[in-house]
């Protein structure tokens, strides 16, 4: 149990002491990054979607 409490303080104590966290500003201009590439890629994903499918759906016409 000594073992478990001493992890405890000591990664309370790097929280609040050693890490350096993001300013309001850098953290709104890193969710903006990763919103728009997540955008982009699920477009590209839509798109990908969108013309296997309609080339699957003119080779099976082709053989009906």
């Amino acid at each position: 149990m000594n073992k478990f409490t001493t992890f405890v303080k000591e990664s309370y104590k790097e929280l609040t002491e050693k890490v350096s966290w993001p300013k309001w500003e850098q953290l709104q201009q890193s969710t903006m990054i990763v919103l728009g590439a997540t955008l982009v890629i699920t477009g590209i994903v839509a798109l990908m979607d969108f013309v296997a499918n309609n080339s699957m759906k003119f080779i099976y016409s082709l053989f009906s």
